[in-house]
């Protein structure tokens, strides 16, 4: 029997500037996926005037996107990661360098690296329930690395 239980999933975030001593993601949310990662399109292909079929490999980012309890230590440092790197007038931004540890668990572990924080609410929006909403940070990466549980 296979178990494909997430509780129990961690992870460990640091940025170059903003937290280069990093911060551990636990609260993760009840009302959305905690952690998503969308579908990876390493090819593309078109066809000629005959229907003659061409393809080609490019490169593209590793998308996750983190979901978090709302007023939990995780949101509020995802959230200032957010701001630290927004850029406005006069605010050029901490371009930090993200990389992110999740350990599942059964053992599995995923290293996400030289990465950005892509997009993340700046401030926090209420449902018309009166719950806080789930905030979600989207992250992309140049590199992944997986290493399975020992056995």
């Amino acid at each position: 029997m296979e178990n494909i239980s997430g509780f129990g999933l961690l992870g460990n975030l640091t940025a170059s500037k903003t937290f280069p001593n990093g911060f551990a993601i636990s609260k993760f949310a009840d009302d959305t996926d905690p952690l998503d990662a969308p579908d990876l399109e390493v090819a593309d292909t078109a066809f000629g005037l005959n229907g003659d079929m061409v393809t080609w490999s490019r490169p593209t980012g590793i998308e996750i996107v983190v979901s978090v309890l709302p007023n939990s230590d995780e949101e509020a440092n995802l959230a200032a990661l957010v701001e630290a790197n927004r850029v406005a007038k006069k605010k050029p931004g901490a371009r930090d360098i993200v990389n992110i540890v999740l350990a599942y668990p059964n053992g599995d572990t995923a290293v996400l690296s030289t990465g950005v924080v892509v997009t993340g609410p700046v401030v926090q929006a209420v449902s018309s329930t009166g719950r806080m909403k789930t905030r979600q940070f989207k992250f992309r990466f140049e590199q992944v690395s997986r290493q399975k549980a020992p056995v």
